[in-house]
């Protein structure tokens, strides 16, 4: 190998994308960095980064940063601003491809509602304490919850009650 070619290591991702494009080179590589801006990044965030903008860069995609700004009680501005900094300072760009979840609520809210109607998805009532109980650990086989066969008409009728403000967080 010559002083001048660089060679990345190879991966599992980089197999996964390396197939892929064998399979069909039209394919692009476009991912993701989704941080929650209620704070400032660390270092696995800088991880983050770099593999979710440095992998698509490799390829000729694209990253796009989503900030997850669904939690406005514990998000600012700063935060957001730092975030963008941060990617800027270990060398990538989103160029038009910054986006805010907060955009798609009723979107994001319709799908919540379509996948209910279909019976993909319910309405559960256990509480924090209760959901960590059902969880599995490395050894146990989580259990589901007791709310998992609720009919659609009541998961939906409950969905739509929680967004109108009905029952308190949690």
């Amino acid at each position: 190998m010559s002083d001048n070619h660089y060679t990345h290591a190879t991966n599992f991702i980089r197999n996964i994308i390396e197939e892929d494009r064998a399979a069909d080179s039209s394919r692009q590589v476009i991912t993701r960095f989704p941080p929650e801006p209620n704070g400032y990044l660390h270092i696995g965030h800088a991880k983050s980064i770099c593999l979710n903008f440095g992998l698509p860069a490799d390829y000729g995609g694209r990253c796009h940063l989503r900030l997850d700004d669904t939690n406005p009680e514990k998000e600012s501005v700063e935060y957001a601003e730092a975030i963008k900094d941060a990617v800027r300072w270990l060398g990538f760009e989103w160029g038009e491809h910054l986006y805010h979840a907060s955009d798609y609520y009723e979107q994001l809210y319709a799908w919540a509602e379509a996948l209910i109607e279909r019976g993909r998805a319910f309405v559960c009532s256990l509480n924090a304490e209760q959901m960590r109980e059902m969880r599995g650990t490395l050894t146990e086989p989580g259990r589901e919850s007791p709310d998992r066969d609720r009919p659609v008409a009541q998961s939906l009728d409950l969905f739509r009650r929680m967004r109108a403000g009905e029952f308190a967080d949690g």
